[in-house]
């Protein structure tokens, strides 16, 4: 027993429960990289002041969730709290919006970092897959990346999954609103750090999940009243879209979001089954992120699903994914020589793409055979000396426990063949 332990809010992916995992993240992938989106990934940490001018000062994410530490050299680093800044950051460097090509479309899928209280749902470190589509301002854009991300719940199976849409306008409205909103909180009885958010970011306030700051937010002034024509005419254009691929959505008025940087287009993903941590993925336009952090214009839209909350969807609604057996092949030798002949069989069979596996260790007959139906094989490949002598290796069915012998000379194409 090891005297270390997981850290506090984190956990371990091991077998089984890392396929279904692998299977979810491949799954959200999937509809991106059939869409023209390439694969981007970014480090672990970066510039605390990417995250702080990105993301925003006044944001929880920010002022008490991002993990920080100062190197040896004074440098001021946060590991990431998110993807979005990071992949900007990363496509601004290398200059990929000027390659004529907009808009830059990439995907990314990593683990992520908050520090937050545990509880079912919501970890310390999480792992998300995301998309960000860069330099292009496009309600079809928008409407794209909902649509992908609805492909991907629906090829896992998931039902219970609702789409919730909102408009946070841009910069010729929100102020409009943002003044209203900060007069209508300003008679609210709140406690300091709230007032605070109202002065610097009043959005913030519409995102507080206690129940007696939302009871006082039931008369609010709403967004929508105060956008202006054109981000009318554009969300309109979003929700045109999305009712004309058959995209189910409700319209939320009150959602926001964590972060600072969204305009326009705004987005979750919620499943009921899930309780408070409801929210399994969402996303949206981001059209002066760029300019924030020191880039030109490039009005941009995106999302990221949470892994580890679609995976507790599916548990929600019962549904096991498919997942291929680890091994097809479980090889079972009987001496040395053996040992030699069936490890060149294994060899060659997973060269021509069978998976298969070995019985490592000098294991009599008995243990072997206990590893190879463990193992979930179709086929276990047993040979002995006698078998050798005569040329063949024994191949057992281990669904329905007939044998057959086959010429050592020709085994990875007979199990090739038998495997399909």
């Amino acid at each position: 027993m090891s005297s270390f332990s997981a850290p506090k809010g984190t956990y371990d992916l091991i077998p089984p429960d890392s396929g279904v995992f692998l299977a979810v993240r491949d799954a959200l992938a999937a509809p991106l990289r059939g869409a023209g989106y390439g694969y981007v990934e970014t480090p672990g940490f970066e510039h605390v002041e990417l995250f702080s001018r990105g993301v925003g000062e006044s944001t929880d994410i920010v002022s008490k969730e991002m993990y920080t530490l100062t190197t040896k050299g004074g440098t001021h680093l946060a590991l990431r709290p998110e993807g979005t800044a990071s992949v900007l950051r990363a496509a601004l460097q290398a200059s990929l919006h000027r390659a004529g090509n907009l808009p830059v479309k990439l995907w990314y899928s990593g683990t992520y970092y908050r520090y937050e209280r545990p509880q079912a749902g919501r970890y310390r470190h999480f792992s998300q897959v995301g998309a960000e589509a860069i330099g292009a301002e496009d309600p079809a854009l928008d409407a794209e990346l909902i649509i992908l991300a609805t492909e991907a719940h629906r090829s896992l199976g998931l039902t219970g999954v609702r789409l919730l849409l909102n408009s946070l306008g841009d910069a010729e409205c929100r102020p409009v609103y943002r003044a209203a909103l900060q007069e209508f909180l300003r008679g609210l009885d709140l406690d300091e750090e709230t007032r605070a958010r109202i002065e610097i970011n009043p959005l913030r306030v519409l995102d507080d999940k206690r129940e007696s700051v939302r009871r006082q937010l039931a008369d609010a002034p709403l967004m929508r009243d105060h956008l202006c024509e054109g981000c009318k005419t554009y969300h309109e254009g979003v929700r045109d879209l999305l009712s004309e691929a058959g995209v189910a959505f409700t319209d939320d008025d009150r959602l926001v979001r964590g972060l600072d940087y969204y305009t326009r287009t705004t987005f979750e993903f919620v499943h009921d089954g899930l309780g408070s941590q409801s929210a399994v993925g969402g996303g949206g336009r981001y059209d002066g992120l760029s300019e924030m952090i020191g880039g030109p214009r490039l009005p941009s839209v995106g999302w990221a699903l949470g892994v580890d909350r679609t995976v507790l969807a599916l548990r929600a609604e019962g549904i096991a994914p498919g997942l291929p057996s680890a091994t097809d092949v479980f090889a079972v030798p009987l001496g040395e020589e053996a040992r030699r002949a069936l490890f060149a069989v294994v060899t060659g069979l997973r060269r021509v793409g069978v998976r298969a596996d070995f019985a490592y260790g000098g294991r009599g007959m008995k243990a072997a055979m206990k590893a190879a139906n463990r193992s979930g094989a179709r086929y276990a490949l047993v040979a002995g000396d006698r078998d050798l002598a005569e040329g063949v290796v024994q191949v057992k069915d281990l669904d329905s426990g007939e044998q057959a012998p086959v010429a050592l000379a020709d085994a990875v194409e007979d199990l090739r063949g038998r495997l399909g």
